[in-house]
């Protein structure tokens, strides 16, 4: 465990309810996520694997244990603590993409520079349209979702959440609106970011074979972790792609 993890958290529990409607989401969960590590996070319907990422999203509060993102102690805090750290600490990408129907690529991006209260960003149209680019959708800047396939508001979505530069990158099911090509593509996308620009993820998935790209699978179970592991013979997203071309071209031929 380095000095500086980006995640760790201690024997955190989360009870909802009291008396005879209490229900233990999570009970006593030690995790500990180093930079550059791509981890995903693994467990069926009411294992829990939904209340630790709201947790580890600053988007819910443990009942007891303790967690430092970045170093930072964030067990203890309140709403707008909260708040702050999440948009200075934190990007997030959902499997709805979350995206302003109304509103270009451009200023879906750029969003969450304008709700920065504490104004560190000036130039956030250059900001935003860096992060298109960064994504592959340099020349899509002026597009609404509706001109864009589910593959490419996806990167959107995830162009939005790296633009304020986060120290951690969530993503909750993020290929599960996604057919397999694009799932493909989206996990190169975020195999990309991880590899070559040694940006820290956090994925929550039930899609076993999405799983097999991330680095690390941490399995969840009735509130506990219950394995962690690496992943052994991890996939190359970009080469499935090739691979599923290739198989595609084969087909054509035969034909």
């Amino acid at each position: 465990m380095s000095e500086k993890s980006v995640i760790r958290i201690e024997q955190v529990a989360k009870v909802y309810g009291s008396g005879e409607n209490e229900v233990r989401a999570l009970r006593g969960v030690d995790l500990t996520v180093e930079p550059g590590e791509l981890i995903a996070i693994m467990g069926s319907s009411g294992s829990g694997k939904s209340t630790l990422m709201n947790i580890l999203g600053c988007l819910d509060v443990p009942t007891s244990g303790t967690y430092l993102l970045d170093g930072i102690r964030v067990d203890g805090m309140g709403k707008n603590q909260l708040a702050d750290l999440r948009n200075q600490k934190l990007g997030f990408v959902f499997q709805g993409f979350n995206l302003l129907s109304r509103t270009s690529a451009l200023e879906n991006v750029e969003l969450p520079l304008l709700y920065d209260r504490a104004g560190r960003w000036k130039d956030t149209r250059a900001m935003a349209a860096a992060a298109l680019e960064r994504v592959g959708l340099g020349k899509r800047l002026d597009h609404h979702p509706s001109e864009l396939s589910g593959g490419q508001q996806q990167r959107v979505a995830i162009a939005r959440a790296l633009v304020t530069r986060p120290t951690l990158l969530l993503a909750d099911e993020p290929t599960g609106n996604l057919d397999s090509r694009t799932t493909r593509e989206v996990m190169a996308l975020f195999q990309e970011l991880n590899d070559q620009q040694g940006i820290t993820i956090v994925l929550v998935t039930h899609e076993p074979e999405v799983a097999q790209y991330a680095k690390r699978i941490v399995e969840v179970r009735d509130g506990r972790i219950r394995r962690d592991h690496p992943v052994e013979g991890r996939r190359s997203a970009a080469q499935d792609l090739l691979e599923a071309v290739d198989d595609t071209d084969d087909l054509a031929e035969a034909a």
